[in-house]
């Protein structure tokens, strides 16, 4: 027969019988050290009683005139029974020097020899003892009577060990009531912290919530989102491996202040914000990343859920697929005009004029050529060539001329393997979008949503240019790569230089201006900088460096 597995404890009830067992410890420990102390306590107070009571009557002169009369009895025993009942003391006993009593509470006692050691008041002294006499047991002090320098006769004061007893009854009666009532509060008070308990643990034993902590510590690690939690003082309560390392934290960052870690202001607002965040995008110094808050509130602010998502590789991408689009839309054109040429060309030779046929096909294919041969010449790197040559079909469908600079040159392999093709392609692809639009909408005007990165002023105060030119320069050179995009467009204002790099400025309306501050961003990660400047043709120039040799450097000590 299989009975079923009972489940282990709470915590809770488990904290509760142990606290339980230990509140009854502790009462029951002092209930015995109160009940040992006030026995004792009151044996001593029964002493000091039955002391005083025989000193005082041995010292009294009437007790002395007493014992030198024929009878001393019958003066002796009235004054110590009053002297009993007035002090509560079980006997007094006054005798002569051989134990003979002249005194006792049963009167048929007197004349019979004292029930009691009485050699050391003979001698002088003053003592104590326990003893079983005619009463029973009994706390007794034995004085002499002293009548000079003779002692002419013995006082045993004393109280029985039973009515000492039934005082320690009756103090330990109301010690157990007090007892009792201690171990009453102490069980309340432990029921009402361990029912908090229970509610907190939501009933789980401590093996459930060893497993539950060892499954949250591999969850935490585990995922590749970030996740951020903060108290209610805004300061980081937990963090996760990918949450450390898309804010670019070092070990240690629990416990500081989201204010305190050096975070782009915008990071941080949406961080500090009291409401809720949904898919909010934000640059650090190296990625670009989703934040997502959720205010944990239980009658009170307790803290806040954050998480992050990497948006680095997602927004290359995407950016990659709008240059791809782009070129698809360059051929689609090109095709279309190549079409409209080549019903020229034939057009021509059907009316006999092979020569202007030859002519016009001639200079359109040197016209395409030109170019062509350019980038390929100077520039070894294949995707950067690709990328020139394909921004220059795309911004020639816009009326606008893009010229490699004479000075370009980059060799093939010049570039190390460790410099992303993608952060190049980021890079220049968003610098020459950014020159076409402001070289087009100086020649035409903007037109409605033209441009695909931040834009930049298209406010011109001198005349417009006859054609619209975008100049771009390639060079690597001396340990160092350098892309320089010029434009003949309007340019940009001194007050607008150090805003053009914020995520979100925008001259083209809401939901722009991301390109510039990716520029800036996979500069930075490549240990580069982007510089603003005002170009030769009056429009805006910018000017990016990337260190090769670091470049190098770490793809050695990645491949060592």
């Amino acid at each position: 027969m299989r009975f079923p597995r009972t489940r282990p404890r709470s915590l809770a009830g488990q904290l509760f019988a142990m606290q339980v067992v230990l509140v009854a410890a502790v009462v029951a420990g002092c209930a015995f050290f109160a009940y040992v102390s006030g026995s004792s306590q009151a044996k001593e107070t029964a002493t000091r009683q039955v002391r005083t009571a025989a000193l005082a009557i041995a010292g009294a002169p009437s007790v002395r005139e007493a014992i030198r009369t024929p009878d001393p009895s019958a003066v002796l025993q009235p004054y110590a029974e009053q002297v009993r009942k007035d002090t509560g003391i079980a006997f007094v006993t006054i005798m002569d020097p051989h134990r003979v009593r002249w005194t006792h509470p049963n009167a048929e006692r007197i004349g019979e020899s004292f029930l009691g050691h009485t050699a050391r008041a003979l001698r002088g002294e003053t003592f104590s003892e326990t003893y079983t006499g005619t009463l029973g047991p009994s706390i007794r002090v034995v004085t002499p009577i002293r009548d000079g320098n003779r002692i002419v006769g013995l006082v045993s004061a004393g109280i029985t060990v039973e009515r000492v007893s039934s005082q320690v009854r009756a103090q330990l009666g109301a010690l157990g009531l007090a007892a009792g009532a201690a171990l009453a509060l102490g069980g309340l008070g432990t029921y009402v912290i361990n029912a908090r308990l229970r509610r907190h643990t939501h009933g789980m034993n401590a093996a459930e919530l060893s497993r539950l902590h060892d499954y949250h510590e591999a969850t935490l690690h585990a995922v590749r989102e970030g996740l951020l939690m903060l108290d209610g003082q805004r300061r980081i309560a937990l963090i996760n491996d990918a949450g450390r390392e898309l804010l670019g934290l070092a070990p240690g960052t629990v416990g500081r202040r989201v204010a305190e870690l050096d975070l782009p202001a915008p990071l941080t607002g949406a961080l500090l914000a009291s409401e809720e965040r949904v898919d909010e995008v934000h640059l650090t110094a190296d990625r670009v990343i989703v934040v997502n808050t959720r205010p944990v509130v239980g009658g009170e602010r307790r803290g806040t859920v954050v998480t992050l998502r990497d948006h680095t590789e997602l927004q290359a991408l995407s950016g990659e697929l709008d240059s791809e689009r782009g070129f698809t839309q360059a051929l689609r054109s090109q095709a279309h005009e190549a079409a409209n040429r080549l019903h020229t060309v034939v057009s021509l030779i059907e009316l006999g004029r092979e020569e202007e046929a030859v002519g016009f096909a001639t200079a359109e294919l040197e016209l395409a050529q030109v170019l062509t041969d350019r980038v390929v010449g100077a520039v070894g790197e294949p995707v950067l060539a690709a990328l020139l040559l394909g921004k220059a079909a795309q911004a020639n469908e816009r009326g606008v001329e893009l010229v490699l600079a004479d000075d370009s040159l980059i060799d093939d392999g010049a570039l190390p393997a460790t410099l992303p093709q993608r952060d190049l392609v980021t890079i220049l692809g968003n610098l020459i979008d950014n020159a076409v639009d402001a070289a087009s909408e100086a020649v035409t005007g903007p037109g409605p949503g033209s441009g695909s990165g931040s834009g930049v002023p298209a406010q011109r105060t001198g005349p417009r240019p006859a054609r619209a030119r975008v100049t771009v320069t390639a060079l690597a050179d001396d340990g160092e790569l350098l892309l320089r995009v010029a434009d003949n467009g309007a340019g940009v204002g001194p007050d607008d230089a150090a805003e053009v790099f914020r995520r979100g400025w925008s001259t083209h309306g809401a939901g722009r201006g991301l390109g510039l501050a990716l520029v800036r961003q996979a500069a930075h990660r490549n240990g580069g900088a982007v510089v603003l400047e005002q170009g030769p043709d009056g429009g805006a120039e910018f000017t990016v460096r990337l260190p090769l040799a670091a470049c190098s450097g770490a793809r050695e000590e990645s491949t060592t």
